[in-house]
């Protein structure tokens, strides 16, 4: 049975919501300017991760060094080349915070909620077998 990607549909909610406020004219600085940016390493981590591990069946976990080049690879995509190759992208320091803040704090966000439910589930597993 295949495992229903809510962090994906949610990451994806956000930006059909931030597009439509665009597309209407409805300018909400801070969440027009650098929610999606903020957003951006997490959900492209997230899919990097469900296709390796849901799709192909490999059991991969990203580690630093994968958030820190992911981080370093979209940054100067999207802030140093695209604002060359078109008008329509602007480069901006603060959307590199973004990314960075955004990939930092999912990184955080994998490490211990693994690490709590490793932890969990050890501590079940002695509940059970101490009983």
């Amino acid at each position: 049975m295949m495992k229903v990607p809510y962090f994906l549909l949610g990451g994806l909610a956000i930006w059909l919501g931030i597009y439509t406020l665009r597309k209407n004219n409805i300018i909400i600085p801070i969440i027009n300017d650098h929610l999606t940016d903020l957003i951006t390493i997490p959900l492209y981590s997230y899919v990097i991760k469900y296709i390796m591990n849901d799709i192909l069946n490999h059991h991969w976990k990203p580690d630093f060094q994968f958030y820190i080049s992911s981080f370093i690879y979209i940054s100067l995509l999207f802030e140093l080349i695209c604002p060359i190759i078109s008008p329509r992208f602007t480069s901006d320091i603060f959307d590199v915070l973004a990314y960075f803040l955004g990939g930092f704090f999912y990184y955080l966000f994998e490490k211990y909620r693994i690490r709590f439910s490793v932890f969990k589930n050890n501590y079940i597993l002695n509940k059970i077998t101490n009983h």
